[in-house]
């Protein structure tokens, strides 16, 4: 099987998040269910029905997160420096509008837009992969094509 890269903090994320589900989420959904069975009659109990979709989730999530984490390969970006890599914390300006971005290049299982995760299997992450500050890429987006400038590499 293919290792799932991920850095330090996202390695933590979701064993924290494992954590939570196996010991707070998984418990309270159980017991969420034996009080909907003593409320008598299931087919027509709608706690208990939700108890066991939320009970469903849990278990899907277990089991993705387990299978995430056996695949992962940890990789510290502290260790790392040189031309953007896994783990590069990447500040970027849009030669066009001039607005500036920064994102880390992280895993598929942490990446998040919103917090400036992007995944490594985007079409900017592969783009901006190897380059050094200073060095512009053209990148293939759903909204036409983009000229971004490195400003700066970190990595942390």
């Amino acid at each position: 099987m293919e290792k799932i890269l991920l850095t330090r903090a996202g390695h933590s994320a979701l064993n924290d998040e494992l954590k939570t589900l196996k010991t707070v989420e998984r418990p309270a959904v159980i017991a969420a269910i034996a009080e909907a069975r003593e409320h008598g009659d299931l087919s027509e109990n709608a706690e208990y029905h939700a108890a066991r979709e939320k009970q469903s989730f849990i278990e899907g999530r277990v089991k993705e997160l387990e299978g995430v984490l056996a695949l992962a390969e940890v990789i510290d970006p502290a260790k790392l420096s040189g031309t953007v890599k896994f783990g590069a914390t990447v500040k970027l300006v849009d030669e066009d509008t001039d607005e500036e971005k920064t994102y880390q290049i992280v895993g598929e299982p942490e990446a998040d837009l919103e917090k400036g995760k992007l995944n490594i299997k985007s079409p900017l992450a592969r783009a901006l992969i190897g380059k050094d500050e200073g060095d512009s890429v053209e990148v293939n987006t759903p909204g036409g094509e983009k000229s971004y400038e490195i400003l700066e590499i970190d990595f942390v």
